[in-house]
């Protein structure tokens, strides 16, 4: 069995008090790993071992720092095969979806590194005479980036990547379901000259580690991926602190399948959108909501779709989802769709099978004749379940779509100019996505609205967030002497 230490200030070392957690394969529940189970002290002494490296790490040119995250994913490359099947086998995500995330990851740290050289400051007109308003873009610290399993590996990435290039330093804290891969980056940060303490990992209980990064007062910023009730205690310590927090929390996305709409695209991109991490993704297509008029047709096609969707062992080449992470979650995806079919949807294809003695699996699954009041279509599912219901036209479309506490994706199919540009700027989400699969760009922005989070990551206005402005005012003399 694998076993894992922490990794401080450029050294792996044991947890202070000696104990471990077990990290299970979802797919046959076996043991697969131990690892150090961080406490208050150990992750005092990672905070202080990145707050004392960000002091010099500031000042090294952003161009040097780049070099230092073009060989964490040179190193990435060099193992692929390696971190392609450590995630296939803590997290149940399919090989080949695993290999995406894994090139996806080194090509997300090259990204960030190219920014080197993009990061502006501004001058700004002074009211005053003989004086220079300067608008300089300064590191914020100390960031705290705290994972959650879906997407472990490029999580990393889209912590890491962006803090170090704008001159932090940084803590990342894995998901305890999904750590193992975290680890084996941590050892490619560990065969690079990286300075210590630039980059330090401590996994344990959200509870004890988690707490302790969001209040700590060396922490100056708390970037976190998961769920709405952790993402609200994050915001609640540190607020103790006044710190910054950058939050992406759930999802409920609507996708809206007008009268006009390419049926067969509509039904690819929603099931490509629903299917892949066993529908363990936050910007998964969540609900669908399809014109009256087609509504029997798309049904067809969509049910037909779902029913050929594979699932089983994740290392074969030829299935299309894996197992769900852990039997909590298979507990809570088979209770939602239970209630529903109690509520009044109908089990056109899916729901629960037994055929598998171990592992947390679960057949891709359609819902009909869903109501808006549902609980189906207002909490998140995160797992392969596609609930359907028909409008009568746009506005009804788009009030359904907008009737959610979450804002993070949505989707319309349509190929009316005027219907996807009104679409666009009426859906209150954070991305939408006119007659494609719901998957972000690097060089985008993905953020979400209301409880789906605050601030947002990638592209340039991902940059951003890892910064502060600090204004100058330079007041000269020009008279001759």
């Amino acid at each position: 069995m694998k076993r894992y230490q922490l990794f401080i200030n450029g050294n792996f070392v044991d947890s202070s008090s000696g104990e471990v957690f077990k990290v299970i394969n979802p797919s046959t529940e076996e043991e697969i790993s131990e690892v150090a189970q961080g406490t208050v002290e150990d992750t005092q002494k990672a905070v202080d071992a990145a707050y004392e490296a960000q002091k010099r790490w500031a000042k090294l040119p952003a161009v040097e720092r780049a070099k230092y995250l073009r060989k964490v994913a040179d190193g990435i490359r060099e193992k692929a095969d390696m971190f392609t099947n450590i995630l296939v086998e803590e997290q149940g995500k399919t090989k080949s979806l695993a290999r995406i995330e894994v090139d996806f990851t080194a090509d997300y740290i090259d990204y960030m590194a190219e920014w080197a050289r993009r990061i502006e400051g501004e001058i700004i007109q002074s009211d005053r005479p003989n004086e220079n308003i300067l608008l300089y873009k300064m590191p914020i610290g100390v960031v705290a980036g705290i994972l959650p399993w879906n997407f472990p590996f490029f999580l990393i990435a889209r912590k890491m990547a962006p803090a170090l290039i704008t001159g932090n330093t940084v803590i990342i804290k894995p998901s305890s379901d999904t750590p193992n891969n975290a680890f084996e980056f941590a050892k490619i940060v560990a065969e690079t000259d990286l300075p210590a303490g630039v980059f330090n990992l401590v996994a344990g209980k959200g509870s004890v580690v988690g707490n302790e990064l969001a209040s700590n007062p060396k922490v100056d910023m708390v970037s976190f991926t998961g769920s709405v009730e952790a993402g609200t205690k994050i915001m609640e310590a540190a607020a103790k602190n006044v710190k910054k927090v950058s939050l992406e929390l759930g999802g409920k996305a609507p996708a809206i399948v007008m009268d006009d709409a390419d049926l067969d695209l509509a039904v690819k991109s929603i099931r490509d959108s629903r299917i892949p991490n066993t529908g363990q993704i936050c910007n998964c297509a969540e609900r669908v909501y399809v014109h009256e008029k087609v509504a029997d047709e798309f049904i067809s096609k969509m049910t037909e779709a779902m029913k050929k969707s594979t699932y089983g062992n994740p290392m074969k080449e030829d299935v299309d989802m894996g197992p769900l992470i852990n039997a909590n979650a298979l507990k809570s995806v088979d209770g939602m769709v239970k209630h529903a079919v109690e509520e009044g949807a109908e089990l056109v294809t899916g729901g629960k099978d037994d055929k598998y003695e171990k592992g947390f699996f679960y057949r891709p699954t359609v819902l009909i004749n869903c109501r808006q009041e549902m609980e189906i279509m207002h909490k998140e599912i995160f797992g392969p379940v596609l609930p359907i219901m028909k409008f009568k036209d746009l506005d009804e479309a788009i009030e359904f779509a907008n009737d959610c506490e979450y804002g993070l994706t949505s989707s319309i199919y349509t190929q009316n100019l005027d219907v996807a540009m009104r679409a666009a700027n009426e859906i209150k989400f954070g991305e939408t996505y006119v007659n494609r699969e719901n998957f972000e760009a690097m060089q985008g922005f993905h953020a979400g609205w209301r409880k789906s989070g605050i601030g947002g990551d990638d592209g340039k206005h991902g940059i951003e967030e890892f910064l502060n402005t600090h204004v100058v005012y330079i007041q000269y003399n020009q008279e001759k002497k």
